[in-house]
């Protein structure tokens, strides 16, 4: 089960917690149940079944002999008392990982070897035989195959596949994360063949049957940096209103479904971007050459013409084949200057179309925030890393409106495409977000009654969504703003895909896809070919439909998880890097906010870098903390001293281990908080009032960055169990 089936299962008990009328699931008092499991450092495990709806069953150490973390088993279970179920393991039905990576030690003895289990994920040390460790050394970083598992009559046995470099080598983070996620790595010898095999240019033969759109002046806008472009766009003025083409990059054409090709872009799901590298879905050939939109390249597409009014409500939507060229490789940097005004001698003949363009995303962007569309506004720091893998500086990101201005146009595009298939009544793939459930809800309101703001999250037409803008509008330009965001993020249910279409809470659109990237995503693969179904009207029985929906059914379950997969990549790579970046800052002093305020200590993001750490509340001195967990504040015995969400303070940075991948500080001063004598200004718990969100959100979105290495605590009441399972939302 991933962490998305996690969170899920977490957010159902909470909402059958709110409403005692829908009960989870609860075993007989002797059922056989299935799932997946999660080891604790301690030896005991936890089985998380496939069914969301039942409650997770606590194994004991003794049944947990030869059992990873991850295993997917079938266990006998018992009920012990209320909310309490211990079980069995009867059987291991799969394993789930069939290699890892770790630091090879050396015995000298009998020249052996063996990657001990620092994460206590496997119960027992993995042994390298000495005719399998191919030329591995003491302190080397290497990747494993297992060719027997904990449990099984050899042993825990493993075989290194590649010696990937020393141990503790920044140039080696990258590597190392894409093997700690089962990232697939190399494209098969078949996949490759095929690309190979694939023209270099696109001949006038594969015109046919196209609209040919060369002479309209599609451009592509992108960072100075990227290297792929599957999309384009143009506009003009049609009537009153607009006319505006979208051109995705046709993948479909050349990747078809059941090569291997196809295969081998299926098991990735998606591209995984990194600040020094980009692993790919597909391979170079594909993804840097045909299906990449080159300025004066003629390229083949699928596009979406859209006739809107002059207030960019949709009239009418042609979904269609087509061939096309970009005239020009537009940035975001040069994009932003011409909508401001400042005209660029290279591009004079598409500046008045940018300005239709600038002037259509305005207005749509205005609709779909009265509509209930959520403006969370996060700035992402961007790590620079050199050559050597070491990253020398961590910037903010800035979100221009020339970001805004395509983003506006592909979310155009995503919803009409989704509502062009909803309405052909084809199985497809949907981009979905569901409302957040009551309990994390009412912490936000709690939150908004703290900055004297009065509302009432209810689901009524969007009420819920326009709400919650009010209060972002609220906080908007103040500190609060960007905890406020963190906050209604961590609140929120994984986006996903899935072939039942239920809407996207987050964005306010009752149908939507991704049709936009299919170079990069699978799922827009996915739709552009059911797009060429529809087109070419070819018909489904009922029974090819049921089976169709049970397709989708199914790749949406595996390409969310794809999804997560590479999230988790991603984060746990600028983990590592952030880790070492501020190796070079320790002792030294940075202002922050407060963004996370736990039993165990408080979370602080620096201003400067954008990096967060933590102050373990054991070096808090001058006074013993409580926690008022339903307001999310530490409240000092002695002295009354409050540490709140959102507070300015200053930290000292004391550590940071990037194996560990943690970042420690110390706590320096409370800005603005402290009156002379030492105690706060707000002793009174009641000006601020509740200010509760889950804490398990916190802490979960704080976990991954602090290691990811299967962090054990135990959970054996209730209250334990519900700690630390939601998951901090990303990308729409």
């Amino acid at each position: 089960m991933s962490r998305k089936d996690r969170t899920k299962h977490k957010q159902k008990q909470d909402r059958s917690h709110n409403q005692p009328q829908s009960q989870p699931h609860r075993p007989q008092q002797q059922s056989i149940v299935t799932g997946r499991v999660k080891r604790n450092a301690d030896g005991f495990g936890f089985l998380i079944p496939d069914n969301p709806d039942q409650v997770d069953v606590y194994l004991p150490r003794h049944t947990m002999t030869g059992v990873m973390t991850d295993d997917i088993v079938e266990a006998k279970c018992k009920r012990e008392r209320e909310d309490r179920y211990s079980g069995e393991v009867l059987r291991i039905i799969k394993r789930s990982v069939k290699q890892c990576v770790g630091k090879y030690r050396h015995d000298p003895v009998d020249g052996s070897g063996k990657i001990l289990d620092d994460s206590k994920a496997w119960g027992i040390d993995m042994i390298i035989p000495r005719e399998f460790k191919n030329g591995a050394r003491e302190g080397d970083l290497v990747a494993v195959k297992i060719n027997s598992f904990p449990g099984d009559a050899q042993g825990f046995i493993g075989q290194v596949i590649e010696v990937i470099g020393q141990y503790g080598d920044p140039l080696h983070d990258t590597k190392q994360v894409l093997y700690e996620n089962h990232v697939p790595i190399e494209f098969s010898k078949e996949a490759l063949k095929i690309a190979d095999s694939l023209p270099n240019e696109v001949h006038e033969s594969e015109w046919v049957g196209r609209r040919d759109l060369r002479q309209l002046k599609f451009v592509t806008i992108d960072g100075a940096t990227a290297r792929d472009f599957d999309d384009a766009v143009y506009g003009e003025k049609d009537g009153e209103g607009y006319r505006i083409w979208v051109a995705i990059a046709d993948v479909s054409h050349y990747v078809r479904e059941g090569t291997s090709l196809d295969r081998d872009a299926y098991d990735r799901g998606t591209s995984v971007y990194f600040p020094d590298m980009v692993v790919p879905m597909l391979p170079e050939k594909l993804s840097n050459g045909l299906c990449s939109l080159n300025p004066g390249i003629p390229r083949l597409a699928m596009v979406a013409e859209i006739q809107l009014n002059e207030n960019a409500k949709v009239i009418d939507t042609r979904i269609y084949e087509a061939v096309f060229k970009s005239h020009h490789r537009l940035i975001y940097g040069e994009v932003e200057d011409m909508i401001n005004g400042l005209e660029n001698p290279k591009y004079q003949d598409v500046f008045s179309d940018l300005m239709l363009l600038r002037d259509v995303a305005k207005i749509l962007m205005k609709n779909r925030f009265q509509e209930g569309s959520l403006d969370l506004e996060i700035p992402e720091a961007q790590l620079i890393i050199d050559a050597a893998g070491i990253p020398t500086d961590v910037v903010r990101g800035e979100r221009l409106f020339a970001h805004r201005l395509i983003e506006e146009l592909m979310l155009l595009a995503n919803v009409e495409v989704a509502k062009f298939i909803q309405r052909s009544g084809t199985p497809c793939l949907y981009r979905i977000h569901e409302e957040p459930f009551p309990k994390a809800l009412s912490g936000l309101e709690l939150m908004a009654h703290n900055w004297g703001v009065k509302v009432r999250f209810e689901s009524k037409g969007g009420m819920i969504q326009k709400n919650l803008m009010k209060l972002l509008n609220h906080v908007h330009g103040k500190p609060e703003e960007n905890i406020l965001s963190l906050l209604i993020l961590r609140s929120m249910k994984q986006a996903q895909y899935s072939a039942e279409n239920v809407g996207h809470f987050g964005l306010a659109f009752s149908s939507y896809t991704h049709f936009t990237s299919p170079i990069r995503r699978y799922p827009d693969l996915v739709v552009h070919r059911v797009l060429k179904k529809i087109i070419s009207k070819q018909k489904l029985s009922e029974k090819d439909k049921e089976e169709e929906q049970k397709h989708m059914i199914s790749m949406g379950v595996f390409l969310s998880a794809c999804e997560q997969r590479a999230n988790r990549a991603e984060r746990d790579l600028e983990a590592i890097k952030r880790s070492r970046f501020m190796q070079r800052h320790i002792g030294e002093e940075f202002d922050g906010i407060i963004t996370g305020v736990l039993k165990f200590g408080i979370f602080v993001q620096l201003r400067a870098y954008d990096i967060d750490g933590l102050v373990k509340i054991e070096t808090l001195r001058g006074d013993r903390f409580n926690l008022d967990e339903q307001n999310q504040k530490l409240i000092g015995r002695k002295t009354g001293t409050i540490i709140s969400l959102g507070d300015i303070v200053r930290v000292r940075v004391t550590s940071a281990d990037p194996e560990e991948r943690k970042i420690d500080f110390e706590w320096i001063d409370q800005k603005h908080a402290t009156t002379d004598n030492g105690k706060t200004d707000r002793t009174d718990t009641e000006e601020r009032g509740p200010s509760a969100s889950d804490r398990g959100g916190v802490r979960g979105t704080r976990f991954s960055k602090r290691g990811g290495k299967g962090e054990a605590r135990p959970v054996h009441t209730k209250k334990n169990n519900k700690k630390g399972r939601n998951r901090k939302a990303k990308r729409s």
